[in-house]
């Protein structure tokens, strides 16, 4: 069954360690990831997503966050993303991308974490790998069938 969703944002960092800034466009390569973003490099936490429900849950705690905050490259709506199993197929456009790991351990000194005792990229976020390369912006069309 074929589930669509949306993109709200695109974000990239060109350092490790900072929060990742909005563009316009993200172009996906094979083996890569993301062209200029920081964590790109050939292994399986290539692109990182995160739920924009998720994020609204933080704004919720009272605190300013913005996308890109939680240092996700791709902003979503309209999917539960950590509740995708490993393996998934993402279609984002002309690109494709495969689900690789769900959470990951929040690194020391999380600003968000420390902030409100809380963060949801450990267990919210997912990681993926480029399968079929392509440019993506908010406007593509995405889904993911199961």
């Amino acid at each position: 069954m074929r589930h669509s969703f949306a993109l709200c944002s695109l974000n990239v960092s060109h350092n490790k360690g900072e929060k990742k800034s909005p563009v316009a466009a993200l172009e996906l390569v094979v083996d890569h990831g993301i062209t200029g973003d920081a964590h790109a490099g050939n292994w399986h936490r290539q692109i990182s997503l995160l739920a924009g429900e998720d994020i609204e849950t933080m704004r919720g705690h009272g605190i300013e966050i913005s996308y890109g905050d939680f240092a996700e490259n791709i902003t979503t709506r309209g999917v539960s993303l950590s509740a995708l199993p490993v393996g998934t197929r993402l279609v984002l456009g002309e690109a494709v991308v495969e689900v690789t790991q769900i959470g990951k351990e929040c690194h020391q000194g999380c600003a968000i974490r420390e902030a409100v005792g809380d963060c949801v990229m450990p267990r919210k976020g997912i990681f993926a790998k480029v399968i079929t390369p392509g440019r993506i912006t908010c406007e593509s069309p995405c889904y993911y069938d199961l």
